[in-house]
């Protein structure tokens, strides 16, 4: 069967989701690059834009091109607002000033792990003067700038990676006419999430890349859906049309989606981690706070694996944990050591081992969906 876009498939896909945000497929596709989300929103799903890396300045910029490449579809926005985190309760006046407090809560011994690790693996110390990003938007003072800049755009959706949003920022988008959704890995988690007024639960499994909790996508999803009124996407590990309807079946009104994008035409993902996603298998990722101080699924690697050696001081909570790495994490890049090369990676990367365009991989959900669909009635009038 060829799949054509448009109707009669996009009438069979129609749910609660589809209605709510004016979209052809209940697909929704996180992801960190502007030319990913456009993509994906112009083939029928919405993509939602990672805001994590970016500063305000940047974020506008960001948000601009979309707005300019989306055609009029929707398109979201994700920030992480943490419900707990070190320095949550520190007085500072600006970011900067949160900055230099949190540095001085690292530990020495810490700061002589990383450089000993990269010491053995030969990695060189950056060249230039470029600091970098020390502390990304995963704190209140980091992150409400990039909601403020976020509802100055025509977006559809804000989504918080981590917990439920505050409730004050739920009230600022729905003022604003913006919907909201969170992330949620137990049922208690979602449960508290409508209890602030999100409009929609991302019920998110261990499987996932990324910050994932503890319980599988196919346990949690049908907890998840029984616990909230409000519409449920499946996430954790969905990556294909197959995927899509066994969370449709569980009870879900459409799927959140985050590593397929890794590896399509339009990622900006460096060409070393793209080689490894494309070569790895489903047993090659990991649940590590290496990278953040929560616990997130990477690539597994000689990185993750020294954070859980004997030697290792342990990791750092939220946001030490990052501040502490993200120099070191700078230099693997700079320098190409791939036994140390390691990135947010869920399990459904053992399905990807080809290049594609996002609107190829949206189109190839949706046939196997429908194609799935038709199965099981065939099977339910035998």
């Amino acid at each position: 069967m060829q799949f054509q876009a448009g109707p009669p498939y996009s009438r069979d896909m129609r749910t609660r989701v589809t209605d709510l945000f004016g979209i052809e497929f209940p697909i929704f596709a996180f992801s960190h690059c502007r030319d990913v989300v456009a993509a994906v929103s112009r083939a029928g799903g919405m993509g939602v834009l990672g805001a994590l890396y970016f500063t305000p300045e940047e974020l506008e910029i960001e948000l601009k091109w979309i707005d300019d490449h989306v055609d009029g579809r929707p398109y979201g926005v994700d920030v992480v607002m943490p419900a707990s985190y070190a320095g949550a309760d520190l007085d500072v006046d600006s970011p900067a000033d949160l900055v230099a407090r949190l540095q001085g809560m690292i530990p020495q011994a810490h700061r002589d792990f990383v450089e000993n690790l990269l010491s053995r693996h030969g990695v060189p110390p950056l060249t230039g003067s470029d600091p970098g990003r020390v502390l990304l938007g995963w704190t209140d003072a980091t992150a409400r700038p990039q909601v403020e800049v976020a509802l100055r755009h025509p977006i559809a959706l804000l989504a918080n990676a981590l917990g439920p949003p505050p409730a004050d920022v739920v009230e600022l988008a729905h003022a604003k006419g913006v919907k909201v959704a969170a992330l949620a890995s137990t049922p208690r988690h979602a449960v508290k999430q409508v209890e602030v007024g999100v409009d929609v639960v991302v019920a998110q499994g261990t499987e996932a890349g990324g910050h994932t909790g503890e319980i599988s996508t196919m346990v949690l999803i049908p907890q998840v859906v029984d616990a909230v009124d409000v519409p449920v996407l499946a996430a954790g590990g969905v990556g294909t049309g197959r995927q899509m309807a066994a969370g449709m079946a569980l009870g879900a009104e459409g799927v959140w989606t985050g590593s397929v994008w890794l590896t399509v035409e339009e990622a900006d993902t460096s060409e070393l981690v793209k080689r490894r996603i494309l070569e790895a298998t489903s047993r090659d990722t990991v649940r590590s706070r290496s990278w953040t101080g929560k616990p997130a699924r990477l690539l597994r690697n000689e990185w993750t694996e020294a954070w859980e050696s004997a030697e290792s001081p342990g990791t750092l909570p939220m946001p030490l944990q990052f501040m502490l790495v993200s120099g070191a994490l700078r230099r693997i890049g700079s320098s190409g050591a791939a036994e140390l090369t390691t990135f947010p990676a869920g399990q459904i990367i053992g399905a990807m081992n080809q290049v594609k365009s996002a609107r190829q991989v949206v189109f190839e959900m949706v046939e196997e969906y429908v194609e799935t669909m038709e199965r099981l009635e065939r099977v339910n009038r035998d």
